[in-house]
């Protein structure tokens, strides 16, 4: 067998992306460090050399398609806008998320609320940076009152998690919910 050699980056990716496939089509618990390593044609070690875990490996991915995820919302933060028109504008998951990918697939489904839960709160705690910034904007230009900007961005980006999260609401019922809730709560 002939041996291939890729750049360190494209490896790493290949095997994160690999473990996705094979978590969503065996499990999480079914697939091995082993498994990832025969479907992609290389020696374990070499997954090893990459991650020391295959927890790692899930961590990391999971914490790449946050990122991923966030980008794409951040992207329709306009710091120019009102802040009225800057929250009914922006992003959601609804925009950026699609269904044809093995990281999508993993993450979502009624029988994988854990990692949906553990997506959720990394893309959390990504975006609070870009709430903090917008509530910062908001109380320099007196659109709302002086409040601590970190905690108003926090409650705002985490307490939207209990409406995301209720199965009994569509996805336009979820977002109409939270732009209401902004708006209520923001008073604008």
């Amino acid at each position: 067998m002939t041996r291939v050699t890729k750049e360190p980056a494209q490896r790493r990716q290949e095997i994160l992306d690999t473990a996705m496939k094979l978590f969503y089509e065996k499990g999480y618990e079914k697939t091995s460090i082993t498994d990832i390593a025969k479907a992609m044609g290389v020696a374990q070690g070499l997954c090893y050399r990459y991650f020391s875990s295959k927890e790692e490996i899930f961590d990391t991915a999971i914490d790449q398609y946050a990122e991923v995820l966030t980008n794409k919302m951040k992207s329709s933060v306009n710091f120019d806008m009102p802040l009225k028109e800057m929250i009914f504008n922006m992003s959601t998951f609804k925009d950026v998320e699609t269904d044809d990918n093995f990281y999508y697939k993993v993450c979502h489904g009624t029988e994988k609320k854990k990692i949906h839960y553990q997506l959720s709160m990394k893309i959390c705690e990504k975006m609070m940076p870009y709430a903090t910034a917008i509530a910062e904007k908001a109380v320099e230009t007196k659109v709302i009152k002086p409040i601590n900007t970190k905690s108003l961005a926090s409650y705002v980006i985490y307490g939207q998690l209990g409406i995301l999260l209720d199965d009994t609401l569509t996805a336009d019922e979820k977002l109409e919910n939270i732009k209401e809730m902004l708006n209520r709560l923001l008073n604008i």
